[in-house]
């Protein structure tokens, strides 16, 4: 899943993005999250470490074991390697990146390198809900947080075509700064240094591995969406690196498309096309015919009735008839709300009945409402809360038991304290990752790019990818930047189906280019 994003939006509610952790932030800034819990208060032990840096043990030297699976009917043998780059400022140790590689034997192999998002969030979605070669379930309607955390093989893995590196940034996995917590800040949890350390992340493992003169992708999902079009073009013109391909998972890429909502009908251009997608699957009538229509009601009538206002009086009933009939709410919900449906209300209200709420990654995947007669949402969003214990359980035993890769360090899957120290400030941050995209492909003519949306997602909506692309020059063939959007949420790859269809969609990118 890939983010947490903990980002305070008028009329909105905020949230704790995974993949993960980016959620949040997502090229909507109309991300229905709610505000996550308070923090624990610090122990004196972190307050001490505040102070003087991280003085745990050392982390273990690499380890790496044989493994293999079953892929479409042939055995797939691979070596699994867990272990920690160091991050240095001149000549001091500052952090340690621990990366998670999936490698196997074979000439001219390609390798991608995977992140998540958040900011918070360490790339075990990625890795076990998506690409890697081991598989857990989660982020489904109906899943038990208690429920055994079994691995079984991956048939939706990109491992036989590509070898595999996922990067957990510091302060998620067991990845850690060494510096106290406001030089961290500094060096680590600001939109700039965050791709200048991740891009050298990526430098260094080639180096390390002798893999400089292989060819090179990148995928990030949700906030690592963000990083995924910035670390290319730094690479690209910092680093000497250049990537083949790059591929966006549920980006969060434009939040500046989410302003004013009192006047441009973009924020709400956004959340209409993924509420009617959640109505067509509940019903079994999702299919990429009925979102064509939705793509074109949005772009056409609803955005010129919302752009009339008063001056049509009929334009507002006209948009209060079409939405409710595209979504199934009830009509005096959108009446009230002006045809303009905030995600948040949304999330709450097309469950009321049940006593559930909808997760803003994917409204159709629901949890109980342990506060309804709030006047606001006050839980955590219910896929969230359910994925966080068996995507730690399982990766904590396959690296320690399995890889053997040994430490008694914590293993953070969402890390609120690194999201609560993000510096959301930056001027680049509001820009988003657009205008690194634009120059990344201008200056590659053969760079691919695929952004992958499902179609339910509240979080980082597909719309918004598609209006951004639809306003980049075409530079050469138009089919360099893709959008495709499939069945599903934020990880619409949890869908065996949407899952295979990406692995399609990305074999396709690399056999190009």
């Amino acid at each position: 899943m890939s983010s947490i994003t903990v980002h305070s939006v008028p009329n909105r509610a905020a949230g704790f993005l995974l993949f993960v952790l980016t959620l949040a932030l997502c090229s909507s800034g109309t991300s229905a999250q709610e505000t996550k819990p308070a923090a624990p208060p610090a122990s004196a032990d972190a307050k001490d470490k505040d102070k003087a840096g991280d003085k745990e043990a050392p982390l273990p030297a690499d380890a790496r074991v044989a493994e293999s699976m079953q892929l479409e009917g042939k055995p797939l043998h691979y070596t699994v390697a867990v272990g920690a780059l160091p991050v240095y400022d001149n000549a001091k140790k500052i952090g340690e990146v621990v990366v998670t590689a999936y490698t196997t034997e074979g000439a001219d192999r390609p390798v991608t390198f995977a992140l998540n998002g958040g900011p918070g969030a360490a790339s075990v979605f990625l890795n076990l809900g998506a690409i890697g070669p081991k598989h857990l379930r989660f982020g489904e309607e109906g899943d038990s947080p208690s429920d055994p955390a079994k691995l079984t093989d991956n048939p939706g893995t990109w491992l036989d075509f590509t070898d595999l590196v996922f990067i957990d940034p510091i302060g998620t996995g067991y990845s850690r700064s060494l510096v106290p917590l406001e030089e961290s800040k500094k060096q680590f949890y600001s939109t700039d240094a965050d791709i200048h350390y991740l891009s050298r992340i990526v430098y260094d493992w080639l180096v390390k591995h002798g893999r400089l003169g292989s060819r090179k992708y990148l995928v990030g999902e949700s906030y690592g969406g963000y990083r995924g079009p910035r670390i290319t073009h730094y690479l690209q013109t910092q680093l000497g690196v250049a990537m083949n391909g790059v591929v966006l998972v549920s980006p969060y890429l434009n939040p500046e498309l989410d302003g004013n909502g009192d006047v441009s009908p973009v924020p709400w251009m956004l959340t209409l096309p993924s509420i009617a997608a959640a109505r067509l699957e509940r019903e079994d009538k999702l299919t990429p015919e009925a979102m064509a229509q939705v793509i074109a009601y949005t772009r056409g009538e609803y955005a010129t009735d919302l752009l009339k206002g008063r001056s049509d009086p009929e334009a507002t009933p006209r948009i209060v008839k079409h939405v409710t009939a595209m979504t199934g709410l009830e009509e005096e919900f959108v009446r009230r709300a002006g045809g303009r449906l905030d995600a948040g209300a949304y999330l709450r209200e097309v469950f009321r009945e049940r006593g559930k709420i909808g997760s803003v990654y994917d409204s159709n995947v629901t949890g109980f409402d342990p506060f309804p007669f709030a006047p606001e949402q006050r839980a955590n969003d219910p896929m969230l809360e359910s994925i966080i214990a068996p995507t730690t359980t399982a990766m904590v035993d396959f690296v320690t038991r399995i890889v053997g890769w040994k430490t008694e360090a914590p293993y953070h899957t969402l890390n609120y304290e690194v999201n609560s120290h993000w510096d959301r400030d930056s001027r680049a941050l509001r820009l988003g990752a657009v205008p690194d995209l634009r120059r990344a492909v201008a200056a590659d003519p053969k760079l691919r790019v695929l952004i992958a949306h499902g179609w339910n997602d509240l979080s980082c909506p597909f719309m918004g990818s598609l209006l951004t692309v639809d306003q980049m020059p075409v530079m050469g063939d138009p089919a360099r930047i893709a959008v495709q959007e499939y069945p599903g949420g934020h990880m619409f790859y949890s869908r065996p189906g949407s899952q295979a269809a990406l692995r399609r969609d990305v074999q396709a990118m690399l056999a190009k280019h």
